[in-house]
């Protein structure tokens, strides 16, 4: 789905909102709309849709959630750093900032903030992005710093280095308790795709078992 805007602001930075829940996006948009220097000129869905706006819209920079329909949203932040190098992205979305922020920047975004913040704080992270900055909330920011500081020349051996996108999403849930159906179900992704995600992830840590890898991502999850 992809819906284009008409609003007209002389001198107003063009936003593309691209997130598959219409809720969000609508109430997104209605804030951005009320400044007079941002206005959003479209909103997608999907990962296909959100590339051909930005071929039609032109926006100056793209908010992305990390979960989209069919499709991961890091994979959309590096299809658009591809196509698109100079083109502005900011993440927000509802996942764990501390395990994704940094994934987020090496692919390609200027900032990260969740959904759960207040507005005017995720306004703040529009103009931050638009000026050239780069956002992550002070925590976050410091944490990762922190963990390079720590170990500069550190092997990409932890388990978050070790996974795929969509494996590190799954691998999240299975920590939080979520059964294989209600994991196809956040994700919006088959039950079998489930599976296969789950024994690519046991295969790359090394577990033999279901119950090894549960045991495992419940410890990952409670030690972040």
């Amino acid at each position: 789905m992809i819906r284009f805007h008409d609003l007209r602001k002389a001198g107003a930075t063009r936003i593309l909102l691209v997130d598959d829940h219409p809720i969000v996006r609508e109430g997104l948009a209605e804030s951005i709309n009320r400044e007079p220097d941002l206005v959003v000129c479209a909103q997608a869905d999907g990962h296909s849709e959100a590339l051909q706006a930005i071929e039609r819209a032109k926006p100056e920079l793209v908010v992305v959630d990390l979960m989209l329909k069919n499709s991961s949203g890091l994979e959309l932040i590096k299809d658009i750093r591809a196509r698109w190098p100079k083109m502005f992205i900011l993440v927000v979305s509802m996942h764990d900032e501390v395990l994704y922020a940094e994934r987020v920047l090496r692919a390609g975004a200027h900032g990260y903030i969740t959904k759960q913040e207040a507005t005017r704080d995720i306004l703040l992270a529009l103009r931050r992005v638009i000026t050239g900055g780069i956002y992550l909330n002070e925590r976050t920011a410091s944490t990762i710093l922190a963990r390079l500081a720590a170990q500069p020349n550190a092997p990409a051996d932890s388990i978050a280095d070790l996974l795929a996108e969509r494996e590190l999403e799954v691998f999240e849930l299975i920590g939080r308790g979520l059964s294989t159906r209600e994991i196809a179900g956040q994700l919006r992704i088959e039950i079998k795709t489930v599976d296969t995600y789950r024994a690519r992830i046991k295969d790359k840590l090394n577990l033999n078992t279901s119950s090894e890898l549960l045991q495992l991502a419940i410890r990952w999850n409670k030690d972040r």
